[in-house]
């Protein structure tokens, strides 16, 4: 599937997904979240990608929100199958098996926070602005913001910004939790790149089992979430990587983990 809205290259096994559409400040259409699907797709069975950064074209936005112009248009069965595809691609987003981090550089207002919040953590350049417009265009969050915001910053954060419909700086977005740091525009892609590495150096198999864990533990009874934990860990003894890592801190020298 060739490409007209989104760009995806690999730096070692680092991938980057870029949103490329600034004269729109990157706002989703149907086209695009079909694209970003389809990449997501590639990307969750691509061995060689052991991080993930999205990201939007330009300095100006991350992603500004869904393209309120294609929308206007919609009818309630257009509407909730705009909403249904995006949610999709969206939960494909947060279940991938590699770290995903957002480089927010600039606007992520509605479906773009929604985007950043289904990734794992949020890195922001100092001029970035989050927020949820939506019910001041007449319409609810719906790809996702309803439940993954809440979870990220909790209730009541998640619900003033989705009743008071504005928009709130990176600082207040750290302040609040919604990033995890805030840094100058021109070093937000190589500080992505210097944690995305960081995290790849690490064993690829207990990373994404560490992921699953987090994200299906979130989700459930503490209880439930322990013995999930219990499972993975376990699993962990049966790869080289744990045998690898193991011995390189006992016999104090580098470790080189195989991914197997």
């Amino acid at each position: 599937m060739a490409y007209k809205n989104i760009e995806f290259t690999k730096e070692d096994s680092i991938g980057i997904l870029t949103i490329n559409r600034p004269k729109a400040l990157n706002a989703l259409n149907t086209e695009t979240v079909t694209e970003l699907n389809d990449c997501v797709g590639k990307i969750e069975n691509d061995p060689e990608v052991k991080v993930l950064i999205v990201t939007g074209s330009g300095k100006k936005s991350f992603v500004a929100g869904a393209d309120i112009v294609e929308m206007s248009t919609k009818n309630p069965i257009e509407g909730r199958h705009f909403g249904k595809i995006s949610q999709d691609t969206f939960t494909r987003i947060e279940n991938l098996p590699q770290p995903v981090i957002a480089a927010v550089n600039g606007f992520a207002l509605g479906g773009g926070c929604e985007l950043a919040c289904a990734c794992d953590f949020r890195y922001a350049s100092e001029n970035a602005k989050f927020g949820q417009p939506e019910v001041g265009l007449g319409i609810t969050p719906g790809f996702g913001g309803t439940q993954r915001l809440p979870r990220v910053v909790g209730r009541g954060y998640g619900k003033e910004l989705i009743y008071r419909a504005n928009m709130i700086n990176a600082q207040e977005a750290h302040r609040i939790g919604l990033v995890n740091t805030v840094v100058p525009q021109e070093e937000l892609m190589d500080t992505c790149l210097k944690v995305a590495k960081e995290i790849a150096s690490n064993a690829k198999i207990a990373v994404q089992l560490a992921k699953t864990a987090i994200n299906r533990g979130i989700n459930c009874d503490v209880i439930t979430g322990i013995a999930y934990e219990d499972e993975v860990f376990g699993l962990c003894f049966s790869t080289d990587d744990q045998k690898e890592g193991m011995a390189a801190f006992v016999e104090k020298r580098e470790k080189h983990f195989t991914d197997k």
